[in-house]
């Protein structure tokens, strides 16, 4: 499906081919603990983009024997941690930011770090939504967790203005946007930031040869979301909606992938 609303067609012509299965090799190489950062915040809470595919990440990645910790700010983090692993980010300044950065990096040791939908720094030092206005006094900072890092690093975003969309700033500059300055080992587009986890987690089942997306139920986790005061990131309405695209949207994308996945497979078993 090929919406480019916001011009991540674009975005995608600015990488190297073959980023979704270069990050998935990355992924496939972990055997402790994976930092999964999300959560873009709309206006006293978050939006459901980001969020989704942590928990669908978190989920998938703790049946492979891995360690995930979802990382983010409040409220999203009083609404997980009841249920997941989570590390707890604050609105801080960024002498504060970088040394807490630092102190749980030491700590944790972790093999990857994940960006889903992530507020990055721009050029000015604020942090812009979609919309170009500054939500820095509510935006809790993941970009040091990306910057001091000693292990590979994903970034995944749809607007420009995310984590790991630095590795093509000079080109996004030619978009109507407030563009991203943190960068990353790999970066993944997509039209929405959840479909881009999806694709990851299909390549590391095409290299595993198991099915990570078969039993994905987006609406059950729009719906764990929207119960605990999530909203869309376009119409902040507390809906079942993704950047204001029905849950059914998802399951079409993940059925792609999916098929795309096997056909994949297919091709090389006939090669062998």
């Amino acid at each position: 499906m090929a919406l480019d609303v916001r011009g991540m067609q674009f975005a995608q012509r600015c990488l190297s081919e073959g980023y979704y299965y270069r990050a998935a090799k990355l992924l496939n190489k972990v055997n402790g603990t994976v930092l999964i950062g999300t959560g873009f915040p709309i206006d006293d809470t978050y939006e459901t983009d980001g969020p989704v595919e942590a928990i669908v990440l978190y989920q998938a990645l703790k049946s492979c024997g891995m360690s995930p910790i979802i990382v983010c700010g409040d409220p999203l983090y009083s609404a997980l941690e009841p249920d997941f692993d989570c590390l707890k980010l604050r609105v801080d300044d960024d002498i504060n930011a970088k040394f807490v950065a630092q102190s749980a990096l030491a700590d944790i040791e972790p093999d990857l770090i994940i960006s889903i939908e992530r507020p990055s720094s721009t050029a000015d030092g604020t942090y812009r939504n979609m919309f170009g206005l500054d939500i820095s006094s509510r935006c809790a900072r993941f970009d040091d967790f990306i910057l001091y890092a000693s292990c590979p690093t994903i970034g995944i975003g749809d607007g420009g203005n995310e984590i790991g969309m630095g590795n093509i700033a000079k080109k996004l500059a030619k978009l109507d946007i407030h563009a991203s300055t943190t960068r990353c080992d790999e970066l993944l587009v997509a039209d929405v930031s959840n479909w881009a986890a999806y694709g990851l987690l299909g390549m590391l089942g095409v290299i595993r040869h198991q099915d990570y997306l078969a039993n994905v139920n987006p609406k059950a986790i729009l719906q764990y979301l929207s119960d605990r005061g999530s909203v869309d990131g376009v119409t902040k309405q507390n809906t079942l909606t993704e950047d204001s695209l029905s849950y059914t949207e998802g399951l079409s994308v993940i059925a792609d992938i999916r098929a795309l996945c096997g056909n994949i497979e297919n091709k090389a078993q006939e090669t062998i």
